[in-house]
């Protein structure tokens, strides 16, 4: 919709601008560069004003109809929202299966086991800590 109502505001503007630029200046030279300006016996001088006058009161007036409904609608489109809006919608958080309540315990139940399970998998139960120190790992030795 918004779309649709800037290309007829677009062409409402280049409407706007063509009539005004048809319009015959009172004080300088005209568009003919020779004192008179507009189209040559296409109108009366008065019928055209009358006309060129009526059309511009108009293009202006639906440009500011266009103008100020673009304004409203934009206006709208990025208003803050309550955060009360969603509130029914959203479903409640599920608990991890295994006893982990939030993420930093999975991650700590993987990283205990040492292998990541593949996704979707429930976690395993976390492994008893080893009760040698940990050292620096060997390498085996070259012969």
């Amino acid at each position: 919709m918004q779309t649709v109502l800037i290309v007829v505001h677009l062409i409402i503007v280049l409407a706007l601008i063509g009539v005004v630029l048809l319009q015959r200046s009172e004080g300088g030279l005209g568009l003919g560069g020779g004192g008179g300006g507009g189209v040559s016996g296409f109108m009366t001088g008065r019928g055209q004003a009358n006309a060129l006058t009526r059309a511009t009161a108009i293009l202006a007036a639906l440009f500011f109809v266009t103008s100020m409904t673009l304004a409203v609608m934009s206006h709208r489109a990025a208003g803050p929202r309550s955060i009360l809006d969603g509130a029914g919608t959203s479903q409640p958080a599920r608990q991890q299966p295994g006893g982990a309540d939030n993420l930093l315990d999975t991650l700590r139940q993987q990283q205990n086991q040492g292998t990541a399970p593949a996704p979707g998998a429930p976690p395993a139960a976390p492994t008893p800590a080893p009760s040698q120190p940990a050292g620096p790992p060997e390498a085996p030795q070259s012969r």
